[in-house]
């Protein structure tokens, strides 16, 4: 994760998607960048040019939260992006502590597997899957036959060719996943286990070198995600990703169908076909 100067590159490519029409500034000839130029930026946000240019260039250190205030005004950033912002400028201190190994807490398992009608499981930062029930396994892939390395969602979607069969909006649920790396890159600058993995899917996906050099954040809450698996066929189901206190960066992701519709048949299908495990929950430490 080369973050040296990620706050300039950040902000160059938030101005570069602007439009201008929409903050104001009408454009009465072609231009040769695509949306606002500096001095525009600069202006929006009360500021003076050279300092904006000091800031893309990373020659500014620790903007005011006023001035983040005004930029993220002037470049109309979301709610996920400004606090993106705020990360690059004011990073987490660096672990006094070496890596440590990663596991959920064997209370979450146990409850994993008394969700028995819905597929639900724990995920960190980095897209690690900690812990998961039968009907996850079922409808992501077999994690308990994979390696702790192997159980990681990222991987899956992005370097492993059964994800393009499984999610029906595969592109969209990349970029949703590069958005979710990019956001956690900017959080945990010193992660080496997560800047190996960015370095791995780098060299090894196209589609990953393309949308990180994009350079989205995405936080997904919630929202519906779309499965196809080769015994029921296609599944529309909504997920929920659920902080879990006291557990640093750990979430409970359950994916749930509409009342009586076609996925709830088809989950209820697909527990009958398959046989679960005595032990429908699993916990295994991650490095």
């Amino acid at each position: 994760m080369d973050d040296r100067n990620e706050l300039g590159r950040f902000l160059k490519s938030r101005r570069a998607r602007v439009d201008p029409a929409d903050v104001g500034i009408a454009v009465h000839a072609r231009r040769r960048v695509a949306g606002l130029r500096r001095e525009e930026v600069a202006s929006l946000a009360g500021i003076s040019v050279e300092y904006y240019v000091r800031l893309e260039q990373g020659r500014a250190s620790r903007p005011s939260e006023s001035v983040l205030e005004a930029l993220a005004r002037a470049l109309t950033l979301d709610d996920v992006e400004r606090r993106y912002l705020d990360e690059l400028v004011r990073p987490r201190p660096a672990a006094t502590r070496g890596p440590r190994t990663e596991r959920a807490r064997p209370e979450l398992a146990q409850l994993l597997s008394f969700l028995d009608r819905v597929p639900a499981l724990v995920i960190n930062h980095r897209l690690d899957v900690l812990a998961w029930n039968h009907l996850a396994g079922q409808l992501f892939f077999d994690f308990a036959a994979a390696s702790p390395r192997q159980r990681n969602l990222a991987r899956f979607g992005f370097l492993d060719p059964n994800s393009q069969e499984r999610f029906v909006d595969w592109q969209d649920v990349c970029r949703a996943t590069a958005g979710t790396l990019r956001l956690a890159a900017g959080r945990h600058t010193h992660d080496e286990a997560l800047a190996t993995l960015l370095g791995e899917l780098t060299m090894k996906s196209d589609l990953f070198r393309t949308l990180w050099a994009g350079r989205d954040v995405k936080q997904r809450t919630h929202g519906t995600k779309r499965f196809r698996h080769p015994v029921v066929g296609e599944l529309t189901l909504r997920f929920e990703n659920f902080d879990l206190p006291g557990e640093s960066d750990q979430r409970l992701v359950t994916f749930s169908p509409e009342p009586a519709s076609p996925a709830e048949q088809a989950l209820s299908l697909l527990a009958m076909w398959s046989t679960p495990p005595l032990h429908d929950a699993v916990e295994e430490p991650t490095a």
